[in-house]
């Protein structure tokens, strides 16, 4: 079909046909562009790839989650302006993900990543040249939180949602197997919710009883120790390169991560390149009440990700939780459970740089 898509592990084929039975031939050329094969060499896991904290299956980049977004609008909508809209969401993604909104104090909305995609999109002839030809208008492809087939609020379900507890729970936790995701994905269907939006929801109560048992065991995942502590740590390396002239802002949005990591490990500066070294042979992350000296160790929350599914039933929409005992008490203890507020740290120490 086109080299991205002939790069494609035979899994991720078979998963992307699932969402979208016809591929969409017209997105190809979107996909062509330096912009969108920037974020294939960014990956969706925040840079736990990177630690051996994670045992992650196979890369799974931004530019593969996007795309898949991209086929459940599509398949959904037959929209080319939401489809865009979707397939764009993460351009402005940086090295490591979420990183970036660890460096800016944004753990616990982790929004900042989307700052630039406006100006990304517009920056680029390639797109802004297809987008005339189609007659699609900026305005209409550079917010896809405008369409909410495509995102809403939490803990609403939406294509990007369902897409990453999908991919997630595929190639990194493996708790979905392909002919299970096959199953959730039939049973969906568009409707109207409770505010008088468009949403995605479930035909069949037990389906979505089987969806949350599934994906809630991804949920505590999404906010580890491990995963805040790996993830704020590259935030702080990645600042202490910024604050030592090693690394501009710049880099962290046109460069792949490993051509980050080079930098960090062949920088002048031994503290750092060794620092990040320990950091790639710490395969443990610890847990404290009170901060330990001589240690990297940090206090930080990360955002609570979770969805409440719509049902659809005879007596209109209604939320899993009001009507599955089973879904309400999964969302209750996600929701109680502690999603920082102590100390993690690393067995060796650091300090990042500031400036």
């Amino acid at each position: 079909m086109n080299k991205y898509y002939d790069s494609l592990n035979d899994e991720i084929k078979e998963y992307f046909g699932i969402l979208s039975p016809e591929f969409p031939e017209w997105l190809l050329e979107y996909i062509d562009t330096p912009e969108m094969e920037r974020i294939g060499k960014i990956s969706m896991s925040c840079g736990t790839d990177y630690s051996k904290c994670f045992n992650v299956r196979y890369w799974y980049s931004n530019l593969d989650h996007s795309i898949g977004v991209a086929l459940i609008i599509w398949n959904f909508t037959h929209d080319k302006k939401q489809t865009l809209a979707g397939l764009f969401h993460d351009i402005a993604t940086p090295v490591f993900k979420h990183c970036i909104d660890f460096m800016n104090g944004d753990s616990e909305t982790q929004e900042s990543t989307e700052e630039k995609t406006s100006e990304i999109i517009k920056n680029s002839s390639k797109i802004m040249n297809l987008l005339k030809r189609d007659g699609i208008k900026l305005e209409d492809v550079e917010n896809y939180k405008i369409y909410p087939i495509a995102d809403n609020d939490t803990p609403k379900l939406s294509a990007d949602r369902f897409e990453y507890t999908f991919s997630s729970g595929l190639t990194f936790f493996r708790v979905w197997e392909l002919n299970k995701i096959r199953k959730m994905y039939n049973n969906i269907v568009v409707i109207t919710n409770e505010e008088g939006i468009q949403e995605i929801a479930f035909k069949d109560k037990e389906v979505c009883e089987e969806y949350i048992n599934t994906i809630s065991k991804l949920w505590p995942e999404w906010v580890s120790d491990k995963g805040r502590t790996v993830t704020q740590f590259l935030a702080d390396m990645c600042k202490s390169m910024h604050n030592a002239g090693y690394l501009t802002i710049k880099d962290l949005y046109t460069l792949s991560e490993r051509e980050v990591i080079d930098k960090i490990l062949t920088c002048e500066d031994k503290y750092l390149s060794d620092s990040f070294k320990l950091f790639q042979e710490a395969d443990m992350v610890y847990k404290s009440l009170i901060p330990i000296e001589e240690k990297y160790c940090v206090n930080v929350k990360s955002k609570t990700r979770y969805v409440v599914p719509l049902v659809q039933t005879d007596d209109g929409a209604v939320r899993i939780n009001q009507i599955s005992n089973i879904a309400a008490k999964k969302i209750t203890e996600y929701l109680k459970c502690p999603k920082g507020g102590y100390y993690t740290y690393f067995d060796f120490q650091f300090v990042p740089y500031e400036k």
